[in-house]
């Protein structure tokens, strides 16, 4: 039996500024097991990339391996993509990126692949500041290979098999936060009114952009000793506060609402407004950032939404100083200057 997406939609569907519709920006039927947060993340990308009116073509998916690195399958079909070896997405967006700077470079990866196999290149892609959105889809097991431990499952927690981890979790966010990472957020796969504004405010950030999403396997990973289970998850989740993110083609509007407000204007013009449930955080200050991850860990509660943000990023075109235009745009004799100035180059390094 085959399965296929229906080319048939209602006339009346809302479109964007574009004037495309949502089905613009989808993808494959998902083979994913069914309730897998995996696809809730793929649906909150495709309502980011609509709302925020961005041209498919315009956009470079890349994954590596695993249940999370199958997902570009199922979103922005339209739009460039490339799947890597396993924990070895970074660097193909990082020779990609410096290619060509005038796309949108969005990774998409997993636990296993970030956490384990792909902990240096990820390391290293924070480190250098790279102008790409890296979402990972965090379930603490390997789903691919029937459910054992990764690298962010929880001392104590057990899955399907019963067995405890006796191992300490890897802390993907604030591993990106001693590492400089400038825009760093965790969400969770349930919760698409926190994790759509999260996601289009990354896509707006110059510079890497992490987003570590909670997302439950339904099928290994969710039960009630685990702590990615749903329940676990809303039971112990506690947000930095309630994210807007107000496109620079929108009218700005104020609402008033308890707790501290930061507003930050994003290197496109649009602005990111976070409205803080205590005052004990500020998101525009890495040691408060850490202090806080390092309090609720010890408190045994989850910290979702915004949780650090360099407004004054410099990414690695910046600090390189690389050419402004693509280098798939420069003719030969811009790339290849010829033996006049080989000489000169030769001579200054004697």
């Amino acid at each position: 039996m085959s399965y296929q997406i229906p080319k048939f939609r209602h006339p009346e569907l809302p479109v964007n500024e574009l004037g495309y519709t949502k089905a613009a920006y989808e993808g494959s039927i998902s083979t994913l097991c069914a309730g897998c947060g995996h696809d809730s993340i793929s649906g909150a990308i495709v309502r980011a990339c609509h709302e925020l009116s961005i041209e498919p073509h315009k956009i470079a998916k890349l994954s590596g391996i695993g249940c999370s690195s199958k997902t570009p399958t199922y979103f922005l079909g339209k739009s460039h993509g490339f799947n890597s070896v396993h924990g070895r997405m970074p660097s193909v967006v990082t020779g990609a990126a410096m290619a060509n700077r005038d796309l949108l470079y969005l990774g998409v990866s997993g636990d296993g692949d970030t956490a384990s196999i792909g902990m240096g290149q990820f390391a290293h892609v924070i480190r250098r500041n790279l102008n790409m959105v890296y979402i990972v889809m965090n379930n603490g097991c390997y789903g691919l290979t029937k459910g054992q431990d990764s690298a962010t499952a929880d001392e104590g927690s057990a899955g399907k098999k019963g067995d405890i981890n006796p191992f300490g979790a890897i802390d993907l966010c604030g591993m990106a936060l001693q590492m400089g990472a400038t825009f760093v957020a965790r969400s969770f796969s349930g919760d698409k009114e926190q994790l759509v504004p999260l996601i289009k405010a990354a896509m707006s950030h110059r510079g890497f952009a992490l987003i570590d999403v909670i997302s439950p396997c339904v099928t290994f990973n969710n039960t009630p000793s685990s702590t990615k289970s749903y329940e676990f998850v809303r039971e112990h989740a506690e947000a930095t506060g309630t994210v807007d993110f107000v496109p620079m083609r929108q009218e700005i509007t104020t609402r008033s609402r308890p707790g501290a407000a930061y507003e930050v204007t994003m290197h496109d013009g649009s602005v990111l407004r976070l409205y803080e449930d205590s005052g004990d955080f500020n998101p525009l200050d890495r040691r408060s950032a850490m202090t806080a991850l390092m309090n609720h860990h010890h408190d045994g509660t989850i910290l979702t939404g915004l949780i650090y943000l360099d407004k004054n990023s410099r990414d690695l075109h910046d600090v390189l100083q690389t050419s402004h235009r693509p280098l798939n745009q420069l003719e030969e004799g811009e790339l290849c200057p010829g033996n006049k100035m080989l000489v000169n180059i030769n001579a200054s390094l004697r």
